[in-house]
Protein backbone atom coordinates (compact mmCIF):
# COMPACT_ATOMS: atom_id res chain seq x y z
CA UNK A 1 0.00 0.00 0.00
CA UNK A 2 1.36 3.31 -1.18
CA UNK A 3 0.27 6.23 1.30
CA UNK A 4 0.61 9.94 0.07
CA UNK A 5 0.85 12.86 2.54
CA UNK A 6 -0.63 15.78 1.46
CA UNK A 7 0.82 18.44 3.49
CA UNK A 8 3.44 17.08 6.20
CA UNK A 9 6.87 19.24 7.98
CA UNK A 10 9.87 18.70 8.76
CA UNK A 11 11.51 20.26 11.95
CA UNK A 12 15.24 19.77 12.47
CA UNK A 13 15.87 21.17 16.43
CA UNK A 14 18.87 23.01 17.69
CA UNK A 15 19.92 24.37 21.24
CA UNK A 16 18.68 27.98 19.71
CA UNK A 17 16.79 27.52 16.69
CA UNK A 18 14.40 25.38 14.86
CA UNK A 19 14.71 24.95 11.22
CA UNK A 20 11.01 23.98 9.62
CA UNK A 21 9.98 22.97 6.16
CA UNK A 22 6.58 22.10 5.11
CA UNK A 23 5.93 20.85 1.79
CA UNK A 24 2.56 20.47 0.28
CA UNK A 25 0.30 19.42 -3.01
CA UNK A 26 -1.03 16.72 -4.36
CA UNK A 27 -0.13 14.12 -6.82
CA UNK A 28 -1.68 15.70 -9.66
CA UNK A 29 0.29 18.92 -9.06
CA UNK A 30 2.85 20.48 -8.46
CA UNK A 31 4.63 20.24 -4.65
CA UNK A 32 5.63 23.20 -3.37
CA UNK A 33 7.44 23.55 -0.11
CA UNK A 34 8.23 26.53 2.41
CA UNK A 35 11.56 26.66 4.80
CA UNK A 36 10.96 29.07 8.31
CA UNK A 37 13.73 29.43 10.88
CA UNK A 38 12.44 29.96 14.50
CA UNK A 39 14.32 30.61 17.79
CA UNK A 40 13.57 28.66 20.58
CA UNK A 41 12.12 30.91 23.01
CA UNK A 42 8.53 30.41 24.18
CA UNK A 43 7.22 32.93 22.07
CA UNK A 44 8.32 31.82 18.65
CA UNK A 45 7.52 28.33 19.74
CA UNK A 46 3.62 29.68 19.29
CA UNK A 47 4.62 30.96 16.51
CA UNK A 48 5.98 28.10 15.01
CA UNK A 49 3.00 26.52 16.11
CA UNK A 50 0.75 28.98 14.42
CA UNK A 51 2.92 28.80 11.27
CA UNK A 52 2.40 24.51 10.94
CA UNK A 53 -1.28 25.19 11.60
CA UNK A 54 -1.88 27.97 8.95
CA UNK A 55 -0.04 25.39 6.34
CA UNK A 56 -2.65 22.71 7.96
CA UNK A 57 0.40 20.10 7.78
CA UNK A 58 -1.14 16.62 9.15
CA UNK A 59 2.31 14.80 10.03
CA UNK A 60 5.36 15.89 11.31
CA UNK A 61 8.84 13.92 11.37
CA UNK A 62 11.62 15.70 14.00
CA UNK A 63 15.05 15.68 14.12
CA UNK A 64 17.23 16.24 17.54
CA UNK A 65 20.59 15.00 18.37
CA UNK A 66 19.56 15.74 22.01
CA UNK A 67 17.17 16.19 24.08
CA UNK A 68 16.61 20.50 24.94
CA UNK A 69 14.22 21.59 26.76
CA UNK A 70 13.70 18.23 29.30
CA UNK A 71 15.99 17.53 31.97
CA UNK A 72 16.48 14.07 34.09
CA UNK A 73 17.50 13.33 37.26
CA UNK A 74 17.98 10.08 38.78
CA UNK A 75 17.13 9.54 42.48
Amino acid sequence: MEVFIERCAGLDVHLETIFACVIYGNREDKMFQEIETFPTLTKDLFRLLKWIEVHEVTHIAMESTRVYGKQYTTS
